[in-house]
């Protein structure tokens, strides 16, 4: 299990973390210089450089995200600039693509990000600007609240790119989506001028995730451990009712992929975050969960067990196998009472839900040592900065400046034979995703910003 380092701390991380944006800087070029010869969105690395995987439209956000980022923590103007242009020239269609549960994944990482910077006093206020910002994610958060299904107890979720009957553990973190659009004062407009709450579709998905997805070894869930998350949810379109776990990109329906476990360990806490800018009277209208205690209680189960499972089910340094019932994780022997061998020729490690589930267990701590006063937090802001410091350095960090990938060793699609597997060895290592790379930057701001007690990056500041 992870070996949390009590002493660590954020300002300790300083050094690591200056490094990172140094060589982000020179990934984030390298990538824009080649993208006149590549075809489509970067999506992961093949032989360091990065290349496309149609499948849907998810990690464009996260490439011009990633320069704004670059320029949030170094000041660097030519990355606002890159920012700024892209986001205006290339992201406009994401805004209303109906056919993807990515929208937070997208568009809050380029318009909100853009809006947070503005909000924050670090870019001069525009009115103009502002306005196109918040339209953009106005739109965004009624689209993705539209891909809508309703199961047999009235609430519902917003369904995945594999259809209505899906729900995906992805999905939590696009509800940002969702929440940025409600505190712009927007609502969805349906037939017969029906008015929807995007919080309240916020809060019911969340709800639906927690008690579909994630698993507490407890009443339905008598045979299972608490903690461990499926990543599909299916149900019956005829009558509503859950039908059984898949999974499109884990082991098995019941095992856990790494990943879209991380997914949920980030997802909750920054919605608790956001939960504590809502009134009370805004929370206490909403159904079946009608008041704070409630909604809060809902989300703090998932997050505590989701980052547990984590924590109990990872190797000594943070990084997790891509899924924890791999088949051939038993031939590493007791992978779990060493660090990862992203080397290895059994099982691949992924590197990304790393940097997600970091991010995730800093959020928790901070939200349960500020907001609760839970002297528990500390154990998850230690877990959180001890992962993102093992990701701060080799072998998952890459200094190689022909590989345009900046955090090594992420894996996409396991299942459908999509990632790279070098010459002379058995599973993928030693590339990049633009959503591991992304979150490491995400990951890295956050701890830069506590180190050097800068106010508290949040998608909604």
């Amino acid at each position: 299990m992870l070996q949390i380092n009590t002493e660590i701390t954020a300002e300790s991380l300083s050094d690591k973390i200056k490094n990172m944006w140094t060589l982000s800087g020179q990934k984030i070029n390298a990538i824009e210089a080649s993208s006149e010869a590549r075809s489509g969105t970067p999506v992961f690395t093949i032989d360091g450089k990065y290349a496309a995987q149609g499948w849907t439209e998810w990690t464009q956000g996260f490439q011009y995200g990633s320069a704004i980022l670059q320029f949030d923590a170094t000041g660097d103007e030519q990355f606002l600039t890159l920012g700024k242009e892209k986001t205006i020239s290339e992201m406009t269609s994401h805004v209303t693509h109906f056919g993807v549960h990515d929208h937070g994944f997208n568009n809050v990482s380029t318009y909100g990000n853009l809006r947070r910077l503005m909000n924050e006093d670090i870019i001069p206020e525009n009115n103009w600007e502002r306005a196109y910002y918040e339209m953009a994610l106005k739109c965004s958060g009624s689209v993705q609240a539209k891909r809508w299904t309703k199961i047999h107890d009235g609430t519902g979720y917003t369904y995945s790119f594999n259809g209505p009957h899906s729900l995906f553990a992805d999905t939590i973190r696009s509800m940002r989506s969702l929440s940025i659009a409600h505190t712009l004062g927007h609502a969805s407009m349906d037939e017969h001028d029906e008015v929807i709450s995007l919080l309240d579709r916020m809060v019911q998905h969340a709800y639906n995730t927690a008690r579909y997805i994630v698993f507490y070894g407890e009443g339905r869930d008598t045979y299972d451990v608490r903690g461990r998350v499926v990543h599909e949810a299916i149900f019956n379109l005829n009558d509503g009712n859950f039908r059984c776990p898949s999974s499109q990109q884990g082991f098995s329906p019941f095992t856990t992929w790494t990943r879209g476990l991380a997914w949920v360990m980030c997802g909750y806490p920054e919605q608790l975050e956001y939960l504590a800018t809502c009134s009370d009277e805004s929370l206490a209208a909403l159904k079946p969960l009608s008041s704070r205690k409630a909604i809060e209680t809902m989300m703090l189960k998932a997050a505590t067990s989701a980052c547990d499972f984590y924590i109990e089910n990872t190797p000594t340094d943070g990084i997790p196998y891509w899924d924890t019932g791999a088949l051939n994780l038993h031939k590493l022997g007791d992978y779990l009472d060493r660090p990862a061998e992203p080397e290895n020729n059994f099982e691949p490690v992924d590197a990304s839900a790393a940097a997600i589930g970091c991010q995730g267990l800093i959020r928790l701590g901070h939200y349960l040592t500020n907001h609760k006063k839970d002297q528990a937090g500390e154990k998850y802001t230690q877990a959180g900065l001890t992962v993102l410091s093992r990701l701060l350095e080799s072998p998952y960090l890459s200094s190689d400046q022909d590989h345009q990938g900046l955090l090594l060793h992420s894996v996409y699609h396991q299942p459908n034979g999509w990632d790279k597997i070098q010459s002379g060895r058995k599973v993928p290592s030693d590339e990049s995703s633009m959503w591991g790379d992304y979150h490491l930057r995400e990951a890295a701001l956050l701890a830069q910003r506590l180190g050097q007690n800068k106010p508290y990056y949040q998608f909604f500041n």
